[in-house]
């Protein structure tokens, strides 16, 4: 198999027997392709579209993706240790049990993902938009979400100690379902949240 596939496009292919261990995939379109218990160790990808691929229990470790797309695709169990997804769009995807340890993300959409349960504990997640995201549960301890798009995001019991939240679009965020002790919000954030308790604010 070759180091390099460029422009290629495959739908509903099986490719778990494959062996994508450091190989580099370059503006390659994927549709319905199941990746499932693959190895992609160092796998790197550039201006690449995944659209439903199943990459359940892929080994996606140390793997980079730069402006690529994993659109509605599914990391159930995948291990993506220390992964790096920078400018990409993964809206719709699922990652539930996967491992998002030192998981680096560099801006992009995370919209309608699937996350809970997950520990992105620590992690720069500045000016990533995750609009209508499931972080229920999640460890978001330490976290920096400035500037981040949390737009409903669902945040119900996860753990934000330490998170900074300021500059993030936080409307429709339910504020009563997490304890908001040790989140650093700005003043008009504090304003958003007191109202939410119904205070009056003038």
């Amino acid at each position: 198999m070759s180091d390099e596939w460029a422009n290629k496009e495959f739908i509903d292919e099986k490719f778990e027997g494959a062996d994508f261990n450091r190989k580099h995939f370059e503006g390659c379109r994927f549709v319905r392709c199941s990746f499932r218990r693959t190895p992609m160790s160092e796998l790197t990808t550039h201006r690449c579209l995944f659209s439903e691929c199943d990459f359940s229990n892929a080994k996606l470790n140390s793997s980079n993706h730069k402006g690529s797309a994993f659109t509605n695709c599914t990391f159930a169990g995948a291990r993506l240790f220390s992964a790096q997804f920078i400018s990409c769009k993964m809206t719709g995807s699922s990652f539930l049990q996967a491992d998002l340890t030192a998981l680096s993300i560099v801006t992009g959409d995370w919209s309608y993902t699937n996350l809970r349960h997950s520990s992105l504990k620590g992690l720069d997640l500045q000016r990533v938009r995750f609009t209508e995201a499931d972080l229920y549960g999640c460890d978001l301890e330490n976290a920096d979400f400035r500037e981040a798009d949390l737009t409903k995001a669902n945040l119900a019991q996860a753990v934000l100690k330490g998170a900074d939240l300021r500059g993030a679009i936080i409307d429709g965020v339910d504020f009563r379902s997490f304890d908001l002790k040790g989140v650093r919000l700005d003043i008009a954030q504090a304003i958003q949240v007191a109202r939410v308790y119904g205070a009056e604010v003038e």
